[in-house]
């Protein structure tokens, strides 16, 4: 994989950092910042706040989705969490309570609350806690490929190994990505080496503590139907988060199901056109279903 020079798929909105005094930089895709009509237009749409799942990034999770997201009139916002990608590298240990604090902060720094919040597996946790402590940032919750908890025997001795896979991955983090790159089905090529090169700017050590902090994570004594309009896109071919978990958790916020017949890693940047076409239109129609059903006044920009 390192033979070939890193290549992104397909280019993806405007970046920006985002200041949030007393929090640090955030890294974020913006499609509606940036010189020019277009992306003046784009700030006047619905903004849809994208939070990225465990190991990836927001391009890596989302780079499939931008552009029909944006295409079906919103402007999207894309963040990537402390430890990840390109996302803080704080001293205090890794908590999605923290992450959720983070998102909300930024919200809040752009004056672009209250957005539809979408979350994707490690990204629906944060998603949760988010609706929880900030409410009032969310017009609308969209969670997909994600779960009320992790809790199960044999998960729960995946996570406490965490620690070890963190050692192993900082000790060698070019060959530990390139392993797990290449177990996941990955071939050599430009695109391959840009996911491996991505890869290797996650914190190996919040990477692992990530894990742990999932492994902790159960929102059932608390997650409740929502002042909001709520969805759940369910990938139905899950082969990390089984459907069953996804239908429970729609049924705990009585929210209305979006059925996508994809795998866990299929959304992904890298998914096949194929696989584009049978998540994304289960995405946007509940991303307008919850625009549709938002009070008035509750998005944070104006109706296209």
């Amino acid at each position: 994989m390192s033979t070939h020079v890193p290549v992104a798929p397909r280019e993806f909105p405007q970046a920006r950092t985002v200041l949030v005094p007393g929090r640090g930089e955030f890294f974020l895709r913006d499609s509606g910042w940036g010189p020019g009509e277009q992306a003046a237009a784009a700030g006047k749409l619905p903004v849809v706040f994208m939070l990225h799942g465990w190991t990836g990034s927001a391009d890596l999770n989302f780079g499939g989705l931008y552009d029909d997201v944006i295409a079906a009139g919103y402007r999207i916002l894309a963040l990537d969490h402390r430890g990840h990608g390109r996302g803080l590298r704080p001293l205090e240990p890794f908590r999605l309570v923290d992450c959720a604090a983070d998102a909300a902060a930024v919200l809040r720094t752009l004056d672009l609350a209250p957005a539809i919040v979408y979350g994707y597996s490690m990204g629906g946790a944060i998603a949760q806690l988010l609706a929880r402590d900030h409410p009032d940032l969310v017009a609308g919750l969209v969670l997909s490929g994600t779960a009320q908890h992790w809790q199960e025997p044999e998960l729960r001795r995946v996570w406490r190994a965490m620690p070890l896979i963190g050692a192993a991955v900082a000790l060698a983090p070019l060959r530990g990505w390139q392993l797990l790159l290449r177990r996941s089905g990955f071939r050599p090529g430009p695109a391959t080496a840009w996911v491996h090169s991505e890869m290797t700017r996650h914190s190996a050590r919040d990477i692992a503590e990530a894990g742990r902090e999932l492994g902790r994570f159960d929102s059932r004594p608390w997650l409740a139907p929502l002042p909001f309009p709520t969805a759940v896109v369910l990938t139905s071919e899950d082969d990390a988060v089984a459907p069953a978990k996804q239908r429970e958790l729609a049924q705990a916020l009585q929210a209305e199901v979006f059925e996508a017949p994809v795998r866990h890693l299929d959304v992904a940047a890298m998914a096949p056109a194929a696989v584009a076409r049978r998540y994304n239109p289960a995405l946007i129609a509940a991303l307008d279903a919850l625009r549709a059903a938002a009070p008035s006044g509750r998005l944070s920009a104006d109706e296209p």
